[in-house]
């Protein structure tokens, strides 16, 4: 199925019902902060572009985005995770209540800093990135309440989303204890994985590795069609998933279902500026469109739209209903 495929009567019912649906997102709550400037001449303190400051942004990442993604939509988001008790805390979680999104279950940890990334950008070029963050684990205190509140919000969620960046707050422990949850719910599970955990996803809805992630999963390189159709098919096996989804940038991306056929969507994007986030709207997208009633490959349609739209853009950005809507318009008329 591609966008031609789907009605817009279809389309409509679907994009009707993201009001009515409920998310749960667990995973590594970020901040993207943007230092935008030009550069005119090199310091003369070391070999490097000095930056004049224009102004500055903030935008959310990983699981933040998700969440903000899924309230862009319409539909509700309650995101699970955990912040520093710092300025950049203040800022996410205000941000985030300002978009509608739920934070009753964040946790705030002594210590622990927000993991926080900043980007300084020079003509819509990076010119570099500074990371504050902390990726050990968290106490097993700590991991052991995020535990108990992902399972309550799971217990008023049509659907979770696990968005696992290896920042600390995804361990196995609460992966084995999540999943078990939300498998005896009944309810679907998409995850935006990490390399190091792909052990942990066995039995989710669907999975949205990138084509870098899928290559470490199955640990050869994924050089064409025929090492990516290896590589799909072995990861959908071992993790037993419904549906695995390797997004692939400016190609769009490929599914692997459960007895079917693989199929492939060509990017929506006429222009490709940055793919930073797209996995997140991917992922949200995806989770609303089956807690709306989608099918796994009406869910990727929809979800592919989205992402063809926030890569036209520098760094993250979320989608709506109705910017959906006018993107099938768009193809229809081309």
């Amino acid at each position: 199925m591609d966008s031609r495929h789907m009605t817009r009567k279809r389309l409509g019912e679907l994009l009707d019902g993201f009001g009515k649906c409920r998310v749960a997102i667990l995973g590594d709550m970020m901040l993207d902060r943007y230092v935008w400037g030009d550069v005119n001449r090199i310091s003369p303190e070391a070999p490097v572009p000095v930056v004049e400051v224009s102004r500055e942004t903030v935008r959310f990442g990983g699981a933040a985005n998700v969440a903000e993604n899924v309230a862009s939509l319409g539909a509700s988001a309650i995101v699970v995770g955990v912040v520093g008790r710092d300025e950049n805390a203040h800022l996410l979680t205000s941000f985030l209540t300002e978009r509608g999104v739920d934070i009753s279950k964040v946790l705030d940890v002594d210590g622990r800093p927000t993991t926080t990334k900043t980007r300084i950008i020079a003509h819509s070029q990076q010119v570099v990135r500074a990371d504050r963050e902390d990726t050990r684990s968290l106490s097993a205190d700590t991991e052991s309440r995020l535990i108990e509140l992902a399972t309550e919000a799971i217990e008023s969620a049509d659907v979770l989303v696990i968005s696992d960046y290896g920042k600390g707050v995804v361990s196995e422990r609460t992966l084995a204890a999540v999943l078990e949850r939300v498998h005896e719910a009944g309810k679907p599970v998409c995850v935006d994985p990490k390399e190091s955990h792909f052990g942990s996803y066995t039995g989710v809805t669907a999975i949205t590795p990138n084509q870098k992630e899928t290559a470490g999963a199955v640990e050869f390189g994924i050089r064409g069609e025929e090492d990516l159709l290896r590589a799909g098919w072995e990861l959908r096996k071992r993790l037993d998933a419904e549906c695995v989804i390797i997004t692939r940038g400016e190609e769009g991306m490929s599914l692997f279902m459960r007895d079917s056929e693989h199929i492939h969507l060509p990017t929506m994007a006429r222009e490709v500026f940055d793919v930073t986030g797209a996995g997140d709207t991917v992922v949200g997208v995806l989770a609303v469109a089956l807690a709306a009633g989608a099918t796994m490959v009406e869910a990727a349609v929809v979800a592919n739209h989205a992402a063809g739209m926030v890569i036209r853009e520098i760094g993250t950005a979320s989608v709506t209903t109705e910017e959906i809507a006018r993107s099938f318009e768009d193809i229809e008329e081309d």
